[in-house]
């Protein structure tokens, strides 16, 4: 079960359940894997609508790093999400929303 006050999300990946979460560390690689040159930016990205399925599978991934989910990040490109892409983009924006929201304000 994710704890929403840590910036977890969870996600069932190939029948199991992962909790993810973005560390900093999590957060400094993916601005590295977007070529993002800030966290702002990054946020904004997603705000906007300006990203695709790969930046989705990128977050997913630097969420499955933070979290230490037992699934390793690159299984992630040919792994069963439960829900489809559409799942794996909702996981993916509710990371970005935990990460940078305190959850009930």
């Amino acid at each position: 079960m994710s704890n929403p006050w840590r910036g977890e999300v969870t996600l069932v990946i190939d029948g199991q359940a992962c909790v993810m979460r973005l560390t900093l560390g999590a957060l400094a690689g993916l601005e590295d894997a977007l070529a993002e040159p800030s966290l702002i930016a990054l946020v904004e990205r997603f705000e906007q609508s300006r990203f695709s399925s790969g930046d989705v599978l990128a977050l997913l991934k630097a969420g499955l790093r933070g979290g230490n989910c037992p699934v390793a990040p690159d299984a992630l490109d040919h792994a069963e999400i439960e829900g489809g892409p559409m799942a794996a983009a909702r996981a993916a924006a509710e990371l970005i929303a935990r990460a940078f929201v305190v959850p009930g304000a």
